[in-house]
């Protein structure tokens, strides 16, 4: 061998071996905040792959991953009601591989709830991880027996009642009503009526509403006033006012909480899949999951995270939701799209009602 052929071999050898040693990378399509540096840095220590993300939201992730038909992201966040229609028209995920879950740090509500709304032909496609709800927000010192929905509609609260002329209103009603409307999501007709009878009871409990709030800010503010003393609004927003006047809490509905959760999905061109999936189960790893949560306020599928909490936060979380309670969220599922044209002319007629 020549001594060109013998440099040329040398320096081929060296190329092969700085690739080999360069670091594994893993594109993260998700929202702001649910993957803080803190966390990309542990992981990368622990694993030596590096996070790479790019923030976006349910439009966004949908339109970039249709534009590459599933190409050029490993992991992506969807929420779980988006994903179902979407695979079946576009195909853009795989199939979650469960065995390279584990499931054992996943609180099994939640599992089980994104498995099933997030379904195609016996498939499904996604993993749960932040999650948030809608209930009530109560003053204890004025409303002190409050604790569901049908006390938006409670004449022991005259003048002391907000909520929103929007769709968790229409269903938070009809389950304080026993009934489920999620089950007649298949059933437009069925939905239709129960929506009819959800729109008469709004309707007659009218003159007991102090304002339908459209602003998350006003409605804070008339709590803080004591113009209102029962509202339906986010659990977040429940525990700032009780923060500043401990009278002041978000409760659980005992009908149950309206709840929506953002998701793990693995695009259906996703290069690095394994390394997806260590990201997942990294996440939901208590301890880790708790950073987050500590950070974001928001929380997440991790069972056992909770131990890990800030006192403040784990205190929120402690008051508002047992066992009992989280496992009684009800999940938003994909809402087909003959529904939005009937709970819109329901709430065009409380609006319009005098």
């Amino acid at each position: 061998m020549n001594k060109a052929a013998v440099v040329c071999v040398a320096l081929s050898l060296v190329l092969a071996f700085s690739l080999s040693c360069q670091a594994e990378t893993l594109e993260l399509l998700t929202w702001e905040g649910y993957a803080p540096k803190v966390l990309m840095d542990k992981f990368e220590k622990e694993t030596g792959i590096t996070v790479k993300p790019t923030y976006s939201n349910n439009e966004e992730i949908i339109a970039k991953l249709r534009a590459t038909r599933g190409a050029g992201f490993d992991l992506a966040q969807p929420s779980q009601d988006r994903i179902s229609s979407v695979q079946a028209k576009y195909k853009l995920y795989k199939p979650i591989d469960y065995t390279k879950v584990d499931a054992a740090q996943i609180v099994p509500s939640m599992l089980e709830a994104v498995k099933k709304n997030t379904m195609v032909d016996g498939k499904s496609y996604a993993i749960p991880h932040v999650y948030g709800t809608s209930g009530l927000i109560v003053n204890r010192k004025y409303a002190p027996e409050a604790s569901d929905y049908k006390d938006l509609l409670n004449p022991a609260y005259n003048g002391r009642i907000s909520y929103r002329l929007k769709r968790p209103t229409l269903i938070g009603i009809a389950y304080s009503m026993q009934q489920d409307p999620f089950v007649l999501y298949a059933l437009p007709p069925s939905y239709e009526k129960l929506m009819e009878r959800v729109g008469e009871k709004l309707i007659n409990g009218k003159g007991l509403v102090k304002n339908y709030w459209t602003n998350g800010d006003a409605l804070l503010q008339s709590m803080r006033s004591e113009e209102v003393h029962v509202a339906m609004a986010w659990d977040n927003g429940g525990w700032k006012l009780h923060a500043e006047n401990p009278d002041i809490d978000f409760v659980a509905p005992k009908s149950g909480a309206l709840g929506w959760i953002d998701t793990f999905t693995i695009p259906a061109k996703a290069k690095n899949v394994e390394a997806a999936y260590k990201w997942i189960n990294f996440m939901l790893k208590p301890e880790n999951a708790a950073v987050f949560t500590n950070m974001e306020k928001y929380g997440t599928a991790s069972a056992g995270a909770i131990e890990y909490y800030d006192a403040e936060v784990k205190a929120n979380f402690q008051r508002s939701f047992s066992k009992a309670d989280i496992d009684n969220i009800k999940w938003y599922p994909p809402v087909p799209a003959k529904l939005e044209s009937i709970e819109g002319l329901i709430l065009d007629k409380v609006k319009a009602a005098n």
